[in-house]
């Protein structure tokens, strides 16, 4: 029996034990993947690193600003906040999986026709917010669209284009009517007299 400790050949340090890697299956924008992944990665990370799906952004990494969000079986989910291997079996869609072809999402068009982005950097996060608040079916007028898309941060301030842009596709009433001024960022305040 052989009593000798071994030890790493002089100046290389010991080599780390290897990382263990867990089988991941679920489809991204209608396509199955196959993938084994370390139990730490976030779906926000596999999306953008592993599968080069880059136009979900990045922005806090803490689940405050909305960049990241996509949709998990058609619901909002900020995938910044959730393991990749959560999702196991389930069916993703980033912003690049919204449009049809070559013909954008109505949302997309919409927020296009109502300039509902400046910089861009929130858009994709925006796009599937908005896609995902319409597959709920809870906002049944702007203000309620204001605030269940209020997780996602717009810092350019583009939220009264947002907000016309989701109401055009989901056909929701004009607010002139309305009595009430928005103070810029989407938000109602005060009364104006009639």
């Amino acid at each position: 029996m052989d009593t000798r400790i071994s030890t790493p050949a002089a100046g290389r340090p010991p080599a780390a034990p290897a990382v263990p890697l867990y089988p991941l299956s679920l489809r991204v924008n209608g396509q199955e993947h196959q993938l084994h992944v370390e139990a730490w990665v976030s779906l926000l990370d596999l999306l953008r690193d592993r599968l080069a799906l880059t136009g979900t952004k990045k922005g806090c990494d803490q689940g405050q600003c909305g960049a990241c969000t996509v949709l998990v079986d058609g619901k909002r989910v900020n995938s910044c906040l959730t393991l990749a291997l959560m999702q196991e079996g389930r069916s993703i869609t980033t912003v690049e999986g919204l449009a049809d072809g070559n013909a954008l999402h109505p949302l997309q068009q919409a927020f296009v026709r109502h300039d509902a982005f400046q910089c861009g950097y929130c858009t994709p996060g925006q796009l599937c917010s908005g896609v995902g608040l319409m597959n709920e079916g809870q906002a049944q007028d702007r203000a309620q669209v204001r605030e269940l898309m209020s997780g996602n941060v717009c810092r350019c301030g583009a939220y009264p284009q947002i907000v016309a842009a989701m109401a055009e596709v989901m056909q929701l009433p004009d607010e002139t009517n309305d009595h009430h001024r928005d103070d810029g960022a989407g938000a109602r305040v005060g009364t104006v007299p009639a």
